[in-house]
């Protein structure tokens, strides 16, 4: 039976945006298994109830992203998931919407531990006055978020506490890969600390270390925080050095 797709509002704007997503969540979820054929356009447009352009338009913003490949007098086929560009905010965004294996958020937080200490570091070092106080203000909300906690207040204060962290290191790559990082926090965030967990202390050290400008102390205070048992998630396998 062919994969049912839900029909888009004419009314909704950028259409194949919107049609972009649901076939990439059918992906993400599975429900479309990597290498499998997609159904065809007469299908889909009469599903989605759209024109072939604005379809043709979802396809190949789903082919940018890695997850779709044509080829003639074969189909349009998922891709394997090595090929999708798990850094694109489009599609972290979509992927918040599915249900993610625990492995995936794993992942997420080897790479967080690789990268985000060095720019805790380069933080406490480069970040302005303006940043610094900005940090403050944020550190406070945690505060009192942490003592009433809400989820969602907290999920977004959280990332932008770490979000802020990226930017003060003043460089040119740490900060867009912030951007990137801030869609991912959010997710990752979501799932970490659902059971109330929220690392205040853990957070309380880096604002500090970064407020009095060490880096080592700021760096040692991040790499702790991702090894706290409130994320509720397995140790990675240990790679020698």
């Amino acid at each position: 039976m062919p994969t049912q797709f839900q029909a888009i509002a004419e009314s909704n704007r950028n259409l194949n945006i919107q049609i972009a997503r649901e076939i990439a969540q059918k992906i993400l979820s599975g429900t479309l298994a990597q290498g499998s054929i997609i159904p065809g356009e007469v299908y889909l447009c009469s599903q989605f109830g759209v024109s072939r352009t604005v379809l043709r338009e979802a396809i190949k913003l789903l082919k940018s992203k890695g997850m779709l490949e044509s080829k003639p007098k074969v189909g349009t086929r998922v891709c394997c998931k090595t090929r999708w560009n798990f850094l694109d905010a489009q599609l972290l965004e979509w992927m918040t919407e599915v249900e993610t294996p625990e492995g995936v958020y794993l992942q997420f937080l080897e790479l967080r531990r690789a990268i985000e200490p060095q720019a805790t570091a380069l933080a406490a070092v480069r970040a302005t006055e303006e940043q610094r106080t900005e940090l403050t203000t944020i550190f406070q909300q945690m505060k009192a978020i942490a003592k009433d906690f809400d989820q969602q207040a907290w999920t977004e204060v959280d990332t932008l506490f770490h979000h802020l962290i990226f930017l003060a290191t003043d460089n040119s790559f740490y900060r867009p890969f912030g951007n990137v990082m801030a869609t991912m926090l959010k997710w990752f965030i979501r799932f970490s600390s659902k059971d109330g967990g929220v690392c205040i202390e853990e957070h309380r050290q880096i604002y500090e270390a970064i407020m009095d400008r060490d880096p080592v102390r700021a760096m040692q205070a991040s790499m702790s925080l991702m090894e706290n048992h409130n994320h509720r998630l397995s140790e990675p396998q240990s790679v020698p050095i």
